[in-house]
């Protein structure tokens, strides 16, 4: 037997990672059995150019710019994705977050 749950992948810059990840477990991600908070983190170089009409909260529109960012991992049940990447959009302090979900199975022992 097997359930189906989603793996969120959300990077977030160093002076926010600690509220962004809570708002995202608050809203329902991190939790796996009896455990909760449940994350992987891993710290990284993001990049990126803001084009014309941005509105960056680091850079300057034009310029490539390199941000030290963590790439957090998460499980979230189906009926909690939604909740959980809105929260993580609202807490996060970009103009738009980059995200990734996966969809996963856990495999039940028989």
């Amino acid at each position: 037997m097997y359930f189906q749950m989603y793996k969120i992948v959300a990077y977030i810059p160093e002076n926010a990672l600690e509220s962004v990840k809570n708002a995202m477990f608050e809203a329902g991600a991190g939790h796996f059995g009896n455990y909760e908070c449940c994350s992987w983190q891993t710290l990284g170089v993001g990049q990126f150019r803001p084009l014309a009409g941005a509105n960056p909260t680091i850079g300057t529109v034009g310029e490539i710019t390199q941000v030290s960012e963590w790439k957090v991992e998460m499980i979230v049940a189906e009926n909690k994705l939604c909740d959980v990447v809105a929260a993580y959009k609202q807490a996060h302090p970009y103009e738009v977050p980059a995200y990734e979900v996966y969809q996963t199975v856990d495999v039940e022992d028989y």
